[in-house]
Order: C-alpha cells, then sequence, then structure tokens
C-alpha cells in the first residue's frame, strides 16, 4: 500500500522468517555460527532459547539456507505440542516417511533408523529442528527426543537435534537431568540494543530498496524504548509508522508519529 511513496519494491518489516532480513548482531552471529558447529561437526543435541520475536525461528530458517540439500536431510517440527507418538510421527514425516503417521511405535523406529543409515550411506547427515519446543508439556515426549540420540555409531551421532524455544524451555530442560547432558551446545538470544535497533531498521529498509534515511535519531531511539529491542515489536512499530507517515504525506518518520503508533498499540 505505501511502497510506491517510500520508494520501495517491497514491505520492509513483515513478521516473517525471511533470511533476507536478517540483521547480524553480535549474538545472531554467535547463535548461527553456535547452531552451525553442532550440525556440522555431528555434536549430538544443542538448544537455542531467546525472548518471542527475538529471531530464533529465523535462525532456524537461515541454518536451513547454510545446510547444503546433497550434504544434509533436515526434519523441521514447527508444532510439537504433541504426545510422544505423534511427535515421533511428525519427525518421521518432516524426513520423507509418509506413511508414518499411522505407524505403531515400534515400526517407526525402525523406519526411521533405516533412514538415518541410509542418510549416511548416500553421504548426507539427518538434522531435526524443533521450533516452539517450549509448547511441548509431556515429559515423555522429551524423553521420546532424548532416546533419539541413541541412534548413533560408535564414532559419531546419526542425527543431530536442535531444540529452538522461549526462555521457560531452559527451565524445562535443566530439571530433565539425562536431557540436559546430552546438550553440547547451549545459547540464548537477547532483544537487540540501541545501536543495533537502529541498523536493524536501515537494513531492512535497504533490502527493501530504499536507500535514504526515512527514520530520525529520535524516532529510532523511541522504537527501540517502545519495543525494548525485540525484533517483531520493532516490525510492526516501523510497519505502522510507514503507514501514518504515508497517509499524511511525509517525507520522514518523527518522534511524533512513533508516538501515535506506539499509543494506537498500547490500546
Amino acid at each position: 500500500m505505501y511502497e510506491k511513496y517510500w520508494g520501495l519494491k517491497e514491505k520492509p518489516f513483515e513478521n516473517t522468517p525471511d533470511p533476507r532480513f536478517i540483521y547480524f548482531s553480535h549474538e545472531h552471529l554467535e547463535a548461527i555460527s553456535r547452531m552451525t558447529y553442532t550440525v556440522e561437526e555431528r555434536k549430538g543435541a544443542a538448544l537455542l532459547t531467546g525472548d518471542y520475536g527475538c529471531g530464533k525461528t529465523v535462525m532456524s530458517r537461515l541454518l536451513f539456507e547454510r545446510l547444503p540439500e546433497d550434504k544434509y536431510e533436515i526434519g523441521l517440527v514447527t508444532n510439537p505440542m504433541l504426545n510422544p507418538l505423534a511427535l515421533l510421527r511428525e519427525i518421521c514425516f518432516q524426513l520423507g516417511l509418509k506413511d508414518s503417521l499411522s505407524l505403531q511405535k515400534t515400526v517407526l523406529l525402525a523406519n526411521l533408523n533405516e533412514r538415518l543409515y541410509e542418510n549416511m550411506n548416500n553421504g548426507k547427515d539427518t538434522v531435526i529442528i524443533v521450533d516452539e519446543a517450549q509448547t511441548i508439556k509431556d515429559p515423555l515426549a522429551f524423553e521420546e527426543l532424548r532416546l533419539l540420540l541413541n541412534f548413533q555409531l560408535n564414532e559419531r551421532f546419526l542425527m543431530t537435534l536442535i531444540l529452538i524455544g522461549q526462555p521457560e524451555l531452559r527451565e524445562t530442560i535443566d530439571k530433565l537431568e539425562q536431557l540436559k547432558q546430552r546438550l553440547a551446545v547451549r545459547y540464548h538470544l537477547n532483544p537487540l540494543n540501541k545501536k543495533d535497533t537502529g541498523m536493524y531498521i536501515i537494513l531492512r529498509l535497504e533490502v527493501a530498496g530504499h536507500k535514504r534515511k526515512i527514520f530520525s535519531n529520535k524516532s529510532v531511539s523511541l522504537i527501540w524504548e517502545s519495543s525494548e529491542g525485540i525484533p517483531r515489536m520493532i516490525n510492526t512499530i516501523c510497519d505502522m509508522c510507514l503507514l501514518l507517515g504515508y497517509n499524511e504525506k511525509l517525507n520522514k518518520i518523527s518522534e511524533r508519529i512513533v508516538k501515535d503508533v506506539v499509543s494506537d498499540l498500547g490500546d
């Protein structure tokens, strides 16, 4: 709606996990580095946590892009709030075992074992990413995930498990000592600081096709304070600022516009 007015090719602040719009703060660089290390070095399991909207899901999508298809088969579970058997079925389904949704556990495990060896013999590693893992409420489901790590040879794991979720996931896993001990890598993503917030806004505008500074320094500071540095909230505020600026035919987003948007969002 407002793209042409601001000289944009597309909307810059959509809340979708598009890796093109990733801003690599120090923490985001560290997160993707640790996740990539876990996979490439076959470390078994890793945990990535962060507050809602801090970019965890984007990290999983970026990991997809970094891992070449000819070397990795990746199963992504995005809705893991399932009982243990249903979770196992979903994992098998995401790994291409299409008849898995009706099979019993013993058959599922046999098929999964066969797929893992098949991938290994074809020069591929298997990666399972469980996003929103904090929604798993049944401890037995976590136990099922832990037992998957028993698929291994003497010298290597046959699969890598990456758990992604909100901060409460850390608390849950800390109570599950056996699973906790299997995590070779743990990392927590924090919100952006003020400087990173400004750079984040600039980058997203540039990716969308605009190089001129649209947001004033004071407006960026207010966006950071109001969003608490959470990228998802930054996107929401900036998107509405561009809409209001378009409606008022402005050439720059001022502090007043940000205050109006924040006020409306708070109602």
